[in-house]
């Protein structure tokens, strides 16, 4: 059985590792490059590093940020944020990134998807999607894509399933579901959104926002049938370490990646 993946996601304004809740009123948690060693030594998975007002600001990544996260890492390592053209990807994959993460880019230019998926492989692509819910009380669940979250959120009128099955058929590799109205909440994933693109997808799904507890994780691993888990705030803010959520999760059946303890 495969292994599912823990993954502290960094983002990252200013220079500076920052959270709020629903994309306002940021929080400074730390600096990159040290909470990047910090997670490396801490047993998680992945590690995603989005600079978060690049699109937002109409500005290129922090390259030389993204070099000195690099560093520090020797775990997977995605990068996003203000990637435009395929040449952004490969000087993100030069500067040490494994995977680029494209978002409001891929909503203006699709075929940028299919562009990088060609020249550096599927699996170096991911598609990070914010969604949020647009059906009012007592109607089917609907959820639209939007762009430009750091900032200045614009509604695209994009549905997310169906855009979901559209990246991956353009060939990105991986998604990553943000849920708009949970982020940073600490009140748990939207599970009805990753359930119903993961069952649209053969790819593999990442749950993001709205993590406060494992209990949280463990329920967007069941019934959001995500294939890994991102989180910011429970881990920067020191409310559980990635170990422990591991601990948690391996006791409910989930396969985890463990690292060797000190004996």
């Amino acid at each position: 059985m495969l292994t599912r993946r823990i993954i502290p996601c960094l983002d990252v304004k200013a220079g500076r590792v920052v959270k709020g809740i629903s994309f306002l009123n940021h929080r400074d948690a730390g600096d990159p490059v040290q909470l990047a060693a910090f997670y490396n030594e801490s047993g998680a998975d992945e590690l995603v590093f989005y600079d978060i007002t690049a699109s937002s600001d109409e500005r290129n990544i922090m390259v030389e940020v993204v070099e000195q996260v690099a560093r520090q890492v020797f775990i997977p390592l995605t990068v996003g944020g203000g990637i435009r053209t395929v040449d952004d990807m490969y000087r993100m994959l030069r500067a040490g990134a494994d995977k680029v993460s494209i978002n409001t880019a891929a909503v203006l230019n699709p075929q940028l998807i299919e562009a990088g998926a060609k020249r550096f492989g599927s699996q170096c692509i991911v598609l990070s999607m914010d969604a949020r819910r647009i059906n009012e009380p007592g109607q089917p669940s609907q959820w639209n894509v939007f762009t430009h979250t750091g900032r200045d959120p614009r509604p695209t009128g994009l549905d997310a399933i169906e855009w979901a099955k559209r990246v991956v058929d353009l060939g990105a590799g991986e998604l990553v579901i943000n849920s708009m109205d949970a982020d940073g909440t600490g009140a748990g994933y939207d599970n009805e959104l990753l359930s119903a693109i993961s069952a649209q997808v053969g790819v593999p799904v990442i749950a993001s926002g709205g993590a406060g507890k494992p209990e949280h994780l463990l329920a967007a691993l069941h019934e959001g049938q995500a294939d890994a888990v991102l989180a910011a705030s429970i881990f920067h803010f020191g409310t559980y370490t990635v170990e422990a959520v591991k601990d948690y999760l391996a006791a409910q059946g989930i396969p985890m990646r463990r690292t060797p303890r000190p004996v």
